[in-house]
Formats: structure tokens, sequence, C-alpha cells
């Protein structure tokens, strides 16, 4: 096993969204920016200053997103995103927006009731969908025998593509030439029929929160489509139009957010549970725009300890899985099996390295499992910047602070103690993308095992976000995220899917939770 110390590299400006009445622009030179108010849902307070370092914000463009706060409420909410299940149109590779003249194939009905009977025992108090047919028969399903009624909300639409609905993604590219390569490279800025239907579309389901949050209902499910459930996420932890295509939305997958209300006045707390948990696997083939996916990082959550299931585990000594990890570390070796691995970047921490040697042991034995005609050989590496124990046992002398952490979170740390982390998972982060780029396969998929907090800060390097939004994610034990980069490491990533845990079994973290005790929720 090699150790690695890697050197410090450059990460790139992160882009953020800002309410600010000063018009700004970008220079080669460095211009002199005002203090901004910059709204985050995982912050104290909603909103957060940012001092002037003109450094920060060079990638800054001159369209900004910028949103309300988001409605005050009063009880913990929890809302589940599904998207429809397959289509004809989706099939056919037609284009549909938010035409309704597609409807379920069989398969797409299979879908939609696999995802049933994921969510069975899930108590949901109301039900929200898109009134278009693909989507309302996907919801009829899953919602079954239960008695209440579905709200249709006609915002909960697809996104409005105008001409383009209804042709086949060739014939879209025959007839509109240049418009149709804005909207597969560019869409945040792609204009059809005098409209740009991206920025509409957030505008949209900006709208729809406010609707789905007024419901009285601690549990929600909502379902709808690809597009809109993407704006949906984006809108709730506050990115932009920018990052459409990037947080992936498959026939069926289920994404979580949870609302938590402030202790004082003003917009909730609001964190990325899970993004697009999948009927499928996570770890089938991708593309992306027609393009197959050739790169690949897979962050997995080491198993369970004896202590990491209380808010205590930020900082216990460090320990060895309990039965239930070495369980969890198992499953997700039999789940990566499918997957040629070229590498595996472990923590040094000893439950990430057993997990490590888990999927490692499982990969170079495929051959005798039927999974590869021959022996695989993976390399095993050490990187001491996926540490970060030491930096969270900071606040350990604070029994204040640590009564109001969850595990699987970063919400409630000191800001230094974040800014720490923050830069030594930077760190980690190049290192990774480093990684991925190195080798002479054209084929590359690096797995980093780590804790959940090392893997959320690496997430929003990923996303090309600040500090500031580490709260808006959440990890469990033994759960898995996957990134794609089909430009390469140097294009930035795709998110498949967050918090990924279906490959558990019996063992996988409920989708819902129960609301009969406040405080449990």
């Amino acid at each position: 096993m090699i150790s690695v110390t890697p050197s410090l590299f450059v990460h790139r400006t992160p882009t953020s969204y800002f309410f600010f009445t000063t018009t700004i622009t970008t220079r080669r030179s460095k211009p002199s920016f005002p203090a901004l108010s910059v709204w985050s849902s995982s912050s104290p307070s909603g909103l957060y200053e940012i001092a002037d370092k003109s450094e920060k914000r060079q990638e800054l463009g001159s369209e900004l997103y910028s949103s309300a706060p988001f409605p005050e409420i009063k009880a913990a909410k929890r809302v589940v995103l599904v998207r429809h299940g397959q289509s004809t149109w989706n099939e056919e590779g037609r284009i549909q927006g938010s035409s309704d003249f597609s409807v379920l194939t069989n398969k797409g009905e299979a879908q939609a009731e696999t995802s049933r009977q994921m969510l069975i025992d899930d108590s949901f108090d109301v039900c929200f969908s898109s009134p278009l047919l693909r989507s309302r028969r996907t919801a009829e399903i899953i919602w079954g025998s239960r008695n209440e009624e579905i709200l249709t909300d006609p915002d909960l639409r697809e996104i409005d593509l105008y001409s383009f609905q209804g042709l086949l993604k060739h014939e879209g590219k025959a007839k509109f030439g240049e418009a149709f390569r804005q909207w597969q490279v560019d869409a945040a800025n792609f204009n059809i029929d005098g409209h740009y239907p991206v920025r509409e579309l957030w505008a949209r389901a900006r709208n729809c929160w406010n609707k789905i949050l007024a419901h009285e209902g601690g549990s929600i499910l909502v379902v709808a489509h690809n597009a809109v459930n993407q704006a949906l996420v984006a809108t709730a932890i506050g990115l932009g139009t920018k990052y459409f295509r990037i947080l992936l939305q498959s026939n069926c997958g289920v994404s979580v957010l949870d609302f938590t209300p402030r202790l004082e006045v003003g917009s909730p707390l609001i964190c990325l549970n899970r993004l697009n948990q999948t009927p499928n696997s996570p770890v089938a083939g991708g593309s992306f725009g027609g393009r197959k996916t050739s790169k690949r990082i897979i962050l997995v959550c080491h198993g369970s300890t004896l202590t990491n299931t209380e808010a205590s585990s930020h900082f216990s000594e460090d320990q060895t899985m309990n039965m239930l990890g070495v369980i969890q570390s198992q499953k997700t070796a039999e789940l990566l099996l499918d997957l040629k691995v070229s590498s595996i970047v472990s923590s040094p921490k000893k439950a990430c390295v057993q997990t490590a040697i888990a999927i490692s042991s499982v990969q170079e034995a495929a051959d005798c499992l039927g999974a590869d005609c021959v022996p695989r050989y993976v390399e095993m590496k050490q990187l001491g910047n996926l540490n970060v124990e030491s930096i969270l046992q900071q606040v350990k002398k604070d029994s204040n602070v640590v009564s109001s952490l969850q595990p699987g979170s970063l919400n409630g740390f000191e800001d230094t103690v974040l800014s720490a982390v923050w830069d030594q998972s930077e760190q980690a982060w190049q290192y990774l993308l480093k990684e991925l780029a190195s080798g002479i396969e054209q084929e590359r998929i690096v797995v980093v095992v780590g804790d959940p907090a090392i893997h959320i800060a690496l997430l929003a390097h990923c996303l090309n976000l600040t500090k500031e939004w580490v709260g808006s994610f959440h990890l469990d034990d033994g759960s898995i995220s996957v990134v794609d980069f089909p430009d390469g490491p140097a294009g930035g990533g795709v998110i498949r899917c967050i918090n990924y845990t279906a490959h558990l079994g019996r063992w996988s973290i409920p989708i819902t939770r129960s609301t009969v005790d406040d405080e449990e929720f």
C-alpha cells in the first residue's frame, strides 16, 4: 500500500449566488468589489457576508443566480422527489418537454412499481404530481391504495421546450443547428422562440417550493420530471441555472430534501439528504449528451463503527468497524464488482482501510466470482488529506456544540473548523482529479474511501461551491456517491447519485423517517 502526501494544488474559484444592488463586472485585472450578502440554505441566518476578496470572485459571470429566502416553516419537513418512469418518448429518443403525448412503457410501469415497493412502508401526508400523463401515472402507481387525493400542480410540468417538442434528437440537430448545439452545451443561455427555457424553469421551480412548503404535512411526496426535479433540488440549496444537467435525475430516481425550521425567524435550513436513488444500479454505464462516460470517481463512506451512530462519532478515537460496518463494506464491494476499478484511495483511518481492503479483495477475485475472465489488479493508496478527524476533534471540549451535531452532516461546526476541513479537502480533491487523469487506460474508475465529513466537502468542491454549502449535504455510513466526468477531469463532474444506500438491502437507510416523534424526525 502506498502512502501519498500530495503537493498543494490551486483550487478553481468557487461560483456562488448573491443578492446585490451593485453591478459586478469580471475583468482580467483585479477589480474592487463591495461586500455581498449571500443566501445559503445552511448558514445560521440564511444570509452571510463575504468580505472584499477578489480572488474568490474572478469566475463570477454576469448572470448570478439570486432567489428570495424560502418561507418560514414551523415544523420539520421531508420532501421526496421522484421522476416518472420510462415513457414512450424516452424510449424513442424524442424530445418531450411539457408536451403530453407520451405514456409509460412497460419498463416505466415496472420502474414505478419498484419505487412503490421501495416507499411502501413510508408515511407520506400528501402527494403532489405534475398533471402530465407520464408523471400522473407514476404517482398513481407509487401512491397505491392510500386514501388521500393526489394534488396536481401545473408548475410541476416538465421544462417548456417550445419548437423542440416532439422532435427526435437528430431532427432537432438538423432543423435548428446552432440552437440545438447551444441546448446541449450551454442550456442555461439557450434561447428558442423568444424564450429562455432553463431560466423560466428555475423561476417556476422556485415558485413550486412556496406551495409545497405551505402544506401542513411533514412528509411530502412530489412526482414530476427530469428537468423540473433538477431545478427543484438546485433552487432548494441555492444553485443557479449553470447547474442544469449536473444533478442527474434518472427514471424513477428518488431525491430527498430536509427542511428544518430555525430557532429564530427566517428561511429554513435545507439539506439534500440523497440524490437520484434509482431502481437500477447507480454504477451502471452512463452517458452524458450522447457521450459515454469513461472517467468516474466513486465516493464510498466507510461502514459503521462502534460509536458513529451518535453525534459523538465526530470525535471518537480511530476505531475499526463493527459487524454492521463489515456487512456494509461487503455489500459495497459486491455492488462495485461489475466495475473494473483502477485504483482505491483511502483515508488512513482504520474503518476506511478495512472498507478499502474489502473492495480490493472482491475486485481481485473477479475471475473466481464470474465477473471477469482474468484476475484484476487494483492499486491501493492511502491519502492523509482524507482524514479530517483531528480537525473535527477541536470542538470536542464544547459539550453544547457536540450535543447539537448530527452524524453524517457538517452543520453546526464553527467557521474555523469548517475552514480547516475545507482547505484540507481542497488539496485532497485536486489530488483525486490528478489520480483520475493518470494512467493509460481509456476508462478509469477511482474509488475513494473516507468518512461522511470529508466526502461532503469533496462533493462541494466538485460542484465548485464554497465552504458555506457543506451544510447542504448529508451522507450515511456505507453509502456511495458517484461523480462522472464525461469531458475528463478538467471538464467538471456530473453528480450521478449522492448518499445511495439501496445496495445495503435490509440495512439500507429508509427514504422517509418516522414523524410520530418530532424530536426523532
